[in-house]
């Protein structure tokens, strides 16, 4: 889903059929300005989606960004200044500053994590635990954080998991299968394969034919042993009990990629506001 249908969706959620309070209260041809402030350290991200919200809501309204995305702020910073109708900025603001908020408490979040494996190999990936209809910006967030993206849903990538597994009689079946499903569907994806254990690691191995080896819930000893029977023949990814505090023993290990699922989901909003600019 593109940022544009996002904004839509979240204006006609919000909106319904009227800023009723705007309406009832601000004259038709009163026009004002907004200035939006940072109340919080973080790492700003969303600005360009509010500036979407803000023209969707009425396209004349003047949009003046003063920090851009990525950038570190401080309580006091001003971030964006709007001008226009007033009734106009009032509806805006909600939808406005939700996004900002979100993303910027998305976005700060990714790169405290990423800061504990600043200079190692390891590459932080977000997961699809976002918030539904919202997870082009969530990961556009961690994007500006300093993590990755994963992959972005269940079309791009094929990801046999341990219920997929389970499901299908064991990890050759599995393996075998989504071979199958490929060819005969002229797919070219991408094939990763979640283990939970050393057993179904040797399966894996044995097996062959997919891209990437999911190590779920090892340990950093556990994960290290694991490496050296993959060997560098598959790209290697660890997930599952793997907090801030530990990420870099992890990282330490050499694995490719480290996936967290706590970037987009129980995410603290940053704190911002929106206040009258009045000279």
């Amino acid at each position: 889903m593109k940022i544009e249908e996002i904004v839509r969706m979240a204006l006609v959620e919000d909106l319904g059929d009227g800023d009723h309070t705007s309406l009832a209260t601000v004259p038709k041809d009163a026009t004002g300005e907004a200035v939006m402030l940072a109340k919080e350290v973080g790492v700003l991200a969303g600005v360009d989606v509010a500036k979407e919200v803000f023209l969707q809501i009425d396209k004349d309204i003047e949009i003046d960004i003063l920090i851009k995305d990525g950038s570190r702020i401080q309580p006091g910073d001003r971030v964006m200044l709007v001008k226009g109708r007033s009734r106009s900025l009032l509806s805006a603001e909600r939808t406005a500053l939700n996004f900002v908020q979100r993303m910027s408490g998305i976005a700060s979040f990714t790169n405290k994590v990423v800061s504990k494996i600043d200079g190692l190999h390891t590459k932080l990936l977000d997961t699809r635990k976002t918030t539904p209809c919202n997870r082009a910006v969530e990961k556009l967030a961690v994007k500006i954080g300093g993590g990755e993206n994963h992959r972005f849903g269940l079309f791009d990538m094929i990801m046999i998991k341990d219920n997929h597994v389970d499901f299908a009689g064991g990890i050759r079946n599995a393996i075998e299968a989504t071979q199958k499903y490929l060819k005969q569907n002229s797919k070219d994806l991408k094939i990763e394969l979640e283990v939970r254990n050393f057993d179904e690691l040797d399966q894996a191995m044995e097996v062959g034919g997919i891209d990437r080896i999911m190590l779920d819930n090892f340990t950093p000893e556990e994960l290290k042993k694991a490496l050296q029977i993959i060997n560098g023949k598959y790209e290697t990814e660890a997930s599952g009990g793997i907090s801030i505090e530990t990420i870099r023993d992890y990282a330490e290990t050499g694995v490719d990629f480290i996936s967290v699922g706590a970037l987009t989901h129980q995410i603290k909003s940053l704190d911002l506001s929106l206040k009258a600019n009045f000279k």
